[in-house]
């Protein structure tokens, strides 16, 4: 293949991939249109028009905010790549540094740096006036500042010893370099899940211990049940950025923690919480986080040997708007442009995703009531304004969890076995 062969394939896929994104976002915005006006007849009960109406309203908003955000995204990998944006900012910051892998380092810190800025407006918007203007947002101007920093450097603090130690690896290891690269990164994936309930997650968040009472009486005896051993269970001070609930599991092997957010105990009743977290322990009785994990590493080091394989191709840089290779170059263009060719495959992960649902859902059915499940999933879908119509299409791409007439049709079919 030749580069100029090459650019042409990107700019085709990059468009294609556009399209078909800003083409599914219209046809969610058009079904949400459609139906916006009735209730579907299982939600009736519990759901007001006035409240599937701001769902379809808050929907179609940040729909359309999504395809402002994937125009601008696209034209900036375009810049970046063919646009000759990373050929500049290596040539600038080359001289800089003698050794390849700090010039490597200054390039992805430079390039990650420009993007942020140049990603900031959006993040302002969606915050500030989108997740505002539907009584989501909590978060103060000072507050997003400090997120911003405290993100930033973390990212440095972590990202760039691992980058470095990457780079190294590329420049030292010779043919079988991504190997080693693969491994360092298992390590690392593995280190920082154990590491970040203890040390990161406090960094931005105020957790406390889930105080003693029915609800937390039910909740242990659910676990014991269940055969689950945790390193506590926290409530998180979430409703300092948003209103939206949740609960999760986070941490490895001893460091595992249930977190709940304080948002989602405001609005739940003891039952429908402990029905919110048998679900979560069915993710870990089916071994659906194992999987994930086991699928994301062996994916991982498909993608390094592809890399591999793309490193020693002239026609790969210069494709993409480079003319000098580089380590650093070749992973920048590399995992900049995947997500151009890999999106036609969202379905597969988002099938895969949602048959873990359901058998969680179902486990959660054999745990709990079926009932208090349904309950506590309608108030979640209400007080997060979550569509309950969406587009089948688009929610087959986009949505790792089924639609919600789907879910509750399929725990209603448990709730009379």
């Amino acid at each position: 293949m030749t580069a100029h062969q090459f650019s042409i394939l990107f700019l085709f896929a990059l468009l294609s991939s556009v399209l078909l994104q800003l083409w599914l976002a219209m046809r969610h915005i058009n079904h949400v249109l459609k139906h916006r006006k009735a209730v579907p007849t299982e939600f009736a009960e519990q759901i007001t028009l006035e409240s599937h109406g701001r769902a379809a309203a808050y929907t179609i908003a940040k729909t359309r905010f999504g395809m402002l955000t994937t125009i601008f995204d696209a034209m900036l990998l375009a810049a970046f790549t063919v646009g000759g944006g990373i050929e500049w900012l290596s040539q600038l910051t080359a001289p800089w540094f003698s050794s390849e892998i700090a010039q490597g380092l200054a390039l992805i810190a430079g390039l990650a740096m420009i993007n942020t800025i140049l990603s900031l407006p959006f993040s302002l918007v969606s915050t500030f006036i989108i997740e505002a203007r539907f009584g989501f947002n909590q978060m103060t101007p000072k507050l997003f500042v400090s997120d911003l920093i405290k993100s930033t450097l973390l990212a440095a603090a972590i990202g760039l010893p691992l980058l470095a130690a990457v780079l190294w690896l590329m420049l030292r290891m010779g043919d079988l370099w991504w190997l080693y690269v693969w491994a360092t990164w298992l390590v690392f994936s593995l280190a920082l899940m154990w590491v970040f309930p203890t040390f990161i997650a406090p960094l931005f968040n105020k957790f406390v211990p889930l105080e003693d009472g029915t609800m937390k009486e039910r909740i242990v005896a659910l676990l014991s049940r269940c055969g689950f051993t945790s390193n506590g269970l926290f409530v998180m001070d979430g409703s300092k950025r948003s209103s939206h609930g949740n609960a999760y599991f986070t941490g490895f092997g001893k460091s595992k923690r249930i977190v709940f957010f304080d948002t989602l105990l405001k609005h739940l009743e003891p039952a429908e919480v402990e029905a919110v977290l048998a679900h979560e322990l069915g993710h870990f009785k089916h071994r659906h986080i194992a999987k994930r994990l086991v699928w994301t590493f062996t994916l991982m080091l498909g993608l390094l040997w592809v890399l591999g394989q793309l490193k020693t191709q002239l026609w790969f840089y210069q494709g993409l708007g480079v003319s000098t290779p580089s380590i650093a170059t070749a992973l920048l263009l590399f995992f900049l442009t995947l997500p151009v060719f890999t999106f036609i495959f969202s379905p597969l992960s988002s099938m895969t995703s949602r048959k873990h649902e359901y058998e969680a859902d179902a486990f959660a059915a054999s745990q709990c009531s079926a009932a208090d499940l349904i309950t506590a999933l309608v108030k979640l879908y209400r007080d997060n304004a979550a569509t309950l119509t969406p587009d089948p299409l688009h929610s087959l791409f986009y949505d790792s969890h089924p639609p919600a007439s789907l879910r509750i049709a399929a725990l209603r079919q448990l709730e009379k076995a």
